[in-house]
């Protein structure tokens, strides 16, 4: 349906191997499976799949009201119609850690990351977040990793402590991640370069780094934060973020002016969309579904 080449494996393994090469890889976040495909025709290494941006188009703030049903659902549908690899956000494990790997790693995903936030969590770069017991969190880590069946799918621990106990109890934590069996570490709300640099002096794993626009995180990039020792970067909302503008703006034009003809050139053609979903893939020797002429609007 789709025209993928890869299996769930096969996506796993690539993402394993590249990790293993030092370069940093890019994850921009993909709030549809549109978005997904488009993400991988421009080139990056992978998909992130945000559980802000899907509380953020379900309506809700971002607060630990999304299911595990509902955000599996949508990120197997973003997952599937590329080749690239994704990493799903599972909150703080939707209180079951063990399903919730299962979940994912049945439907495809390539790894998802778990936070050390309490059940009613918030967005990773707001104030006055609460984070769990150290130990509770390499509970949940052990749980998830002796979950998963297939090895090369990556179980990644997020900590939020940075922002509520410092930088140096954000360190102690990695290393008890670590030590729990974490295939990443993603060290949430890290402020500048230097601190970025102190998560890697005393960590042994790959690295995951969050530039969220609007948030404590100096926005870095990916040559810097390459420089810096990190392995993976994701731009979790920013697609999200572009999309809402431009759709914000153009409501407004033809409220206030009666007809969108002032704003076609800010839009998507019909052609380009047409590449995008690969239309002419779905012609059959039967029967051709595209025999039609699209607008001219290039």
């Amino acid at each position: 349906m789709h025209f993928t080449k890869k299996n769930s494996s096969e996506k796993r393994i690539e993402l394993k191997n590249k990790l293993k090469k030092q370069k940093i890889l890019k994850f921009p976040g993909a709030y549809n499976p549109l978005t997904a495909k488009l993400i991988a025709e421009i080139g990056f290494e992978g998909i992130y799949i945000s559980g802000g941006v899907m509380a953020n188009d379900l309506g809700v703030p971002d607060i630990g009201l999304t299911t595990l049903k509902e955000v599996s659902y949508r990120a197997n549908q973003i997952s599937r119609v590329t080749d690239l690899p994704a990493i799903v956000d599972a909150d703080t494990g939707f209180g079951d850690c063990k399903k919730t790997i299962e979940t994912f790693e049945n439907l495809g995903l390539s790894g998802c990351h778990i936070e050390d936030q309490i059940d009613q969590k918030r967005c990773g770069h707001l104030d006055n977040k609460e984070i769990i017991p150290s130990a509770i969190m390499v509970n949940k880590i052990k749980t998830a990793v002796k979950a998963k069946k297939d090895k090369n799918f990556l179980v990644i621990a997020r900590t939020d402590a940075n922002s509520v106990e410092g930088l140096k109890k954000t360190i102690d934590r990695v290393k008890a991640y670590e030590d729990a069996g974490a295939d990443i570490i993603f060290p949430e709300a890290m402020k500048n370069e230097k601190e970025f640099e102190q998560i890697r002096k005393n960590s042994k794993v790959n690295l995951l780094a969050n530039m969220t626009e609007f948030g404590k995180s100096k926005l870095l990039s990916a040559n810097e934060l390459e420089n810096l020792g990190y392995n993976i970067v994701i731009y979790p909302v920013t697609t999200q973020r572009l999309a809402m503008k431009s759709v914000e703006d153009g409501l407004r034009a033809i409220m206030n002016d009666g007809h969108q003809n002032n704003i076609i050139d800010k839009m998507q053609t019909r052609k380009r969309l047409y590449e995008l979903v690969e239309y002419e893939k779905y012609n059959t020797p039967d029967k051709k579904i595209t025999d039609f002429k699209t607008d001219g609007h290039e």
